[in-house]
């Protein structure tokens, strides 16, 4: 009788989630640009930087400044210090940047103080994002599991797991973000991701399409770091 008189609420609630990064000095932001690579079907620089700055619009207090995107390879390559030969030689030409170890050569450029600390007096001392963007096709085969409906005599149906073989293509992105203060041009934080989507063999996917889809898992994280954001849910109350 208890039990048939009890009554259950729903009650939507929000958490809060700190920033990684305290950003209550900075009045600007300016997504300055990064070095990209893996395919030529999608300019990761170009594409990463109006995304970002256009989130940052619309969910981050601070102004964000509108500017061409700075040319980081070229400003990498000649920040190498005279003679260095080695760098030279492992440095890669703009558009030919295939895998990771092709941008180690010019990730020197973030660690570069007086560059940072240059374009943050130019821009009234902003906070700076930049770093780099990797968006590369990928494939891979094995076995996978899927669901698959069966029927038996009576007309009765389940679902069943089948393991099948299966070889699928799709894309990979891996974008490193670096916050940089504009006052002093240190480094104030950096971080790495990584998704991936696969389809079937057979299944056809722009490339760009693909950049976007990927990306929107990773905006919440990127946004994350700068402001605070609220979890929504949901809690059940007995009365």
């Amino acid at each position: 009788m208890t039990a048939a008189c009890t009554s259950y609420y729903e009650i939507p609630i929000e958490t809060p989630i700190r920033p990684k990064l305290d950003v209550s000095a900075f009045q600007r932001v300016l997504v300055a640009g990064f070095i990209s690579g893996g395919t030529d079907d999608v300019d990761g620089n170009l594409e990463t930087t109006r995304l970002l700055r256009s989130q940052l619009r619309t969910k981050s207090e601070m102004r964000v400044i509108d500017t061409d995107v700075l040319p980081l390879m070229d400003v990498a390559a000649e920040s190498r210090a005279p003679g260095d030969t080695a760098a030279e030689s492992d440095a890669v030409p703009p558009g030919t940047i295939r895998e990771d170890a092709d941008l180690e050569p010019y990730e020197h450029v973030f660690a570069d103080v007086e560059y940072w600390k240059r374009i943050g007096e130019e821009y009234q001392q902003p906070l700076i994002v930049t770093g780099t963007v990797m968006f590369a096709p990928q494939a891979r085969s094995g076995i996978v599991q899927r669901d698959q409906e069966v029927y038996d005599s009576f007309g009765r149906r389940r679902v069943v797991p089948v393991r099948t073989y299966m070889e699928r293509k799709g894309f990979v992105l891996k974008p490193r973000f670096i916050f940089i203060d504009g006052r002093t041009g240190t480094v104030l934080h950096s971080e790495n991701f990584r998704e991936e989507i696969l389809y079937n063999a057979n299944q056809t996917s722009p490339a760009l399409s693909s950049y976007f889809e990927l990306m929107d898992r990773l905006i919440p994280s990127f946004l994350s770091t700068l402001s605070s954001q609220k979890i929504k849910g949901t809690r059940i109350l007995l009365q």
